[in-house]
């Protein structure tokens, strides 16, 4: 296996999901949170306009291993992600991953 990262950008209308499946746990948390938009059986199993931006947010927020990370496109106003939290850049908007 390399060292580098195998991130992989799932984009949407309002926001862009990335997942780094080296670091997944298979906690499910997404799964079970948005099944609509998380669909392993589907490729792509991503699907970021299944539901709406802010719930996304919050379910990958959620996600234990930060193997999910997500960006508002709009870099619109922050969004609180729970306990594992979220931060705004200046230069590149909304950006929160679970861990």
């Amino acid at each position: 296996m390399s060292g580098g990262t195998n991130k992989k950008a799932y984009q949407g209308r309002k926001i862009t999901v990335t997942f780094e499946a080296g670091r997944c746990r298979h906690a499910a948390e997404c799964v079970r949170g948005l099944p609509e938009v998380f669909d392993t059986s589907q490729r792509p199993w991503i699907r970021p306009d299944g539901a709406e931006a802010e719930l996304l947010a919050e379910v990958v927020g959620r996600c234990p291993s930060g193997a999910l990370q997500y960006e508002l496109v709009d870099g619109g106003a922050e969004t609180r992600t729970g306990p594992r939290g979220s931060h705004a850049t200046p230069s590149s908007g909304n950006r929160a991953r679970g861990s």
